[in-house]
């Protein structure tokens, strides 16, 4: 953030200052946070997909997208689970923060489930989910701010992950979810504010990373490509 300071008064015993904001960014590397685990797995193979059909190999590639040729193409790939940080989850027996955030907001008390997750990302900044609830919390109203959470949770994630990073992180692996929420959310975001080329990058890459496509990626995909207006019942 490059802000210029103006006036400088004490107020009581609050110092305050006024000054214009000339420009920001979110540079989650500045704050040199430790990145999330990944545990592997084994590997992630498409002839498991296809395993009764894979002598028909070339037939299979004829009736695929462009986006699924790649990925078979591409062979059995490593699979990894990114380490999920939830502070305040210490009660096993207890739902936890997140499901106690998505509570109150569903009773509509959205302010304290807000203050909830707040909460979580004060204790650790690394609580993806918190990012990604705390967007689902202002999408409908207010997809501005709903992209800024969900891009946030995303660049930790994406900073937990090795430079030019080519694995698989499946849905399946459950705390890989958080990472997945925030990325889905950033794509929808970039998607409802007209940003298609973009969004379909996002979802270019949730296919790569889990091609069973739990979330349905690749659907977006080409409602992006053909730059059809967002539409909630999509």
């Amino acid at each position: 953030m490059v802000f210029s300071p103006g006036i400088q008064w004490n107020l009581y015993w609050k110092k305050k200052i006024s000054g214009k904001l000339i420009n920001h960014c979110i540079d989650i590397p500045a704050l040199n946070l430790t990145p999330l685990k990944l545990k592997q797995f084994d590997y992630w193979d498409p002839r498991e997909v296809f395993e009764e059909k894979w002598d028909e190999y070339d037939k299979i590639i004829e009736k695929t997208d462009e986006y699924y040729k790649a990925i078979i193409e591409a062979g059995k790939r490593p699979c990894y689970e990114m380490e999920q940080i939830v502070p305040g989850d210490t009660d096993l027996d207890a739902d936890g923060p997140i499901l106690d955030a998505i509570y109150y907001k569903d009773i509509g008390e959205v302010g304290t489930g807000q203050d909830i997750l707040m909460d979580e990302i004060i204790m650790d900044l690394r609580c993806l989910d918190a990012h990604a609830h705390l967007g689902n919390f202002v999408f409908d109203s207010w997809p501005e701010k709903a992209l800024l959470h969900y891009n946030v949770g995303m660049k930790i994630g994406e900073l937990s992950l090795p430079e030019d990073f080519n694995e698989v992180l499946l849905w399946a692996h459950i705390d890989n979810r958080p990472f997945f929420r925030c990325l889905h959310g950033y794509g929808l975001c970039l998607w409802k504010l007209g940003c298609f080329k973009e969004a379909e990058k996002i979802f270019e890459r949730m296919l790569w990373l889990n091609p069973p496509d739990n979330q349905g990626a690749r659907f977006n995909i080409y409602m992006v490509k053909d730059k059809k207006p967002w539409r909630e019942d999509y």
